[in-house]
């Protein structure tokens, strides 16, 4: 790790640029970082020059390619090497919320996914969300549900994707408690007054519980080993922390409430699925309690003036 010091943050965005090159291409030319960040040759000879001065047991030039070269011992100082990063970028190529100029590769490996039914969001939409959720106020919107279709006066106070769209959790007016609201649901929205809640009482959005996932039981031996690996599982299980309001998506995505599926498919099970159910019941119900006190006080507090 180089040293601390104070330089431009597009210089070492550049830096960044050339250990990206290095690590994930195996070579780098100096136009590669004039096209990218439209500057100079002789900017592109000082970045380069100022580079390995500062991390040079990681570069090397070929002459007979004429391009710089990553060493083998590579230990990069300003790129966190992440795969999962570069494959999100891929996939955010892939789906075009990237564009291509974000991606550095100069030459693109072939790449694809499969079919990603894409759930488009109204900005204006998300806008007003934002906006109550940061000043506190109701929003009046017309909601599609499965059963019918109405208008609404909900509170928003948080976002949240569920693996294949996106929420909004909210204090439901009308019926006084906390519940998701689908945002490609609602077609017309408009901002509300002033809401009367406490995102605190939500209990379900504000506690955590830690899911069990273990290999299915019926799996062979060698078929449990592949799962474990495929789901970076130690001592034969994953442990992952999940919000409650959030731990219903993941196990109805994972299809982890189905006991019928047979091993191969299911391929894990949740341990302590019966705990977490447990734990959903009670926060609605601590959560109901929560929020009648709040209105018996503040009843209170109102014949008291």
């Amino acid at each position: 790790m180089v040293e601390d010091e104070k330089r431009p943050w597009t210089q070492t965005r550049r830096f960044e640029f050339i250990e990206w090159k290095l690590f994930w291409e195996g070579s780098l030319n100096r136009s590669d970082l004039e096209d990218t960040f439209e500057i100079s040759t002789p900017q592109a000879s000082v970045d380069l020059r100022r580079y390995r001065d500062l991390a040079g047991d990681n570069i090397e030039y070929d002459g007979t390619s004429r391009s710089f070269r990553p060493t083998p011992e590579i230990k990069p100082s300003f790129l966190k090497a992440s795969a999962d990063r570069l494959l999100i970028q891929l996939r955010a190529l892939l789906t075009g919320a990237l564009p291509r100029r974000e991606v550095w590769f100069r030459d693109l490996p072939s790449i694809d996914m499969a079919p990603d039914i894409a759930r488009h969001v109204d900005a204006e939409c998300l806008r007003l969300i934002l906006n109550a959720i940061r000043t506190k106020h109701c929003v009046e919107v017309r909601y599609q549900s499965l059963t019918n279709t109405r208008t609404r006066h909900i509170a928003p106070h948080a976002l949240a994707f569920d693996g294949y769209r996106w929420h909004v959790r909210a204090w439901a007016c009308d019926r006084e408690d906390f519940r998701d609201f689908v945002l490609t649901r609602i077609d017309e929205i408009r901002t509300g007054p002033k809401a009367e809640f406490d995102p605190a009482d939500d209990l379900e959005w504000n506690t955590k519980i830690t899911l069990d996932l273990r290999p299915h039981p019926g799996l062979t031996e060698e078929q449990s080993l592949a799962i474990q690996r495929d789901y970076a599982m130690e001592g034969g299980k994953r442990e992952i922390d999940v919000r409650l309001s959030m731990a219903y998506y993941f196990i109805m995505r994972m299809n982890l409430d189905l006991a019928d599926l047979s091993p191969s498919r299911a391929q894990i099970f949740l341990k302590n699925l019966e705990q977490v159910r447990q734990a959903v019941d009670q926060a609605r119900k601590q959560t109901k309690q929560l929020v009648a006190d709040r209105k018996h006080e503040g009843s209170i507090a109102n014949d008291t003036r």
